[in-house]
């Protein structure tokens, strides 16, 4: 298998659409592999390339949080505002594409179960709406950079935004993640950064994976690459950029940098980190057929796929039963129910060339 992987990646990477990129697939005893380089011009790509993961982190704070619910320090269906107050009694749009003041007030509370299923009424806006215009002014739309905002600020902008539907009545991407980082922290009283080391990162030997690189291992970081009319556009430096270093600010609602050995281990170790109560729930479609409309996402995303919690989950076909998600710089990971772990990471950004090579890696054997 590891030939199929290799004559992949190279093909992709011969024809410019990265510099280089490291997969691993296969069982528990995997060999991840490396092609290409870590830059235009630079080094040979290497295995324990530290690359940026961003999505993908959405199962690591999941797992995070299930361990708190674990622990008995909260449950899925509490309401989050004792540890969220800038969420209290939020005003809810009519419609998504209402105007700002065209609200109704909140009848049922935000709770840990919408956060982990993106249900919480806040996420990314699907067209040119009043609220998705407001999130870009007030500097809470998601992009491929990390937030400059430290994380209260940015929750007290997200709050002072009305919610798209009631809470639970709709789906929308990504924002409830970066909720879900900052309630971890609050509910532990610590940094999420300080959280998920001590308790994954380090239980679980994943050396290379937080909210930034440290200094020392800046040097392994690989540039970040925009695919544009046929070429790359460089958006981050080797070693350099937003992830490289320590944050000025509290950076709780980020997202993670990450290596193909650290991610594998936290995949094969997530059996063992929550509850098979939790875990069945995670890896299986929690979001009724109802609210998986055309407009809540991408075209043509729902049929045969569901979400789990901080997963994308196959309700249907050749791999029912996996589940798994991608990262917007070019990452991605699945588990399928034989045990069958692939993961990829690549340095160029989410579009339709790096879609097909995603698509295609997912379809190895």
């Amino acid at each position: 298998m590891s030939g199929t992987v290799r004559e992949l990646l190279t093909r992709h990477v011969d024809a410019g659409l990265m510099p280089g990129a490291v997969a691993l697939l296969g069982g528990p005893d995997a060999e991840p592999i490396a092609v290409g380089s870590s830059a235009v011009g630079g080094p040979p790509m290497a295995i324990d390339a530290i690359v940026r993961i961003q999505s993908m982190n959405k199962i690591v704070t999941s797992v995070a949080a299930l361990r708190l619910v674990d622990a008995g320090r909260l449950t899925l269906d509490d309401d989050v505002v004792p540890w969220l107050p800038e969420l209290a009694g939020r005003p809810v749009l009519t419609r998504p594409d209402a105007a700002l003041d065209d609200t109704v007030p909140q009848d049922r509370p935000i709770t840990l179960r919408h956060l982990l299923t993106n249900t919480s009424g806040y996420g990314i806006q699907m067209g040119d709406t009043p609220l998705a215009r407001a999130m870009r002014d007030n500097d809470t739309e998601a992009g491929s950079a990390p937030s400059p905002l430290g994380a209260d600020e940015w929750l007290t902008r997200m709050a002072d935004l009305p919610l798209a539907f009631q809470p639970g009545a709709g789906w929308r991407y990504h924002h409830g993640f970066a909720i879900l980082g900052i309630l971890v922290s609050r509910i532990v009283g610590r940094s999420l950064q300080d959280h998920l080391r001590d308790d994954l990162f380090t239980p679980l030997d994943m050396p290379d994976t937080g909210l930034w690189v440290p200094t020392d291992r800046c040097h392994r970081l690989t540039a970040a690459y925009r695919f544009e009319d046929g070429s790359l556009i460089e958006t981050e430096p080797a070693a350099g950029g937003p992830y490289a270093g320590p944050h000025p600010v509290d950076v709780s609602h980020g997202e993670l940098v990450s290596t193909v050995t650290d991610f594998h281990r936290f995949l094969r170790a997530i059996t063992t980190s929550v509850s098979t109560e939790h875990l069945e729930l995670m890896t299986h479609d929690q979001v009724p057929a109802s609210i998986k409309t055309d407009e809540s996402f991408y075209p043509g995303f729902w049929p045969g796929t569901g979400w789990g919690f901080g997963v994308s989950v196959v309700t249907e076909g050749d791999h029912l039963g996996r589940y798994g998600w991608s990262g917007g710089q070019g990452t991605d990971f699945f588990v399928d129910p034989d045990g069958t772990i692939g993961i990829l990471l690549t340095q160029t950004e989410l579009c339709e060339a790096t879609f097909a090579l995603l698509s295609e890696f997912q379809e190895l054997r």
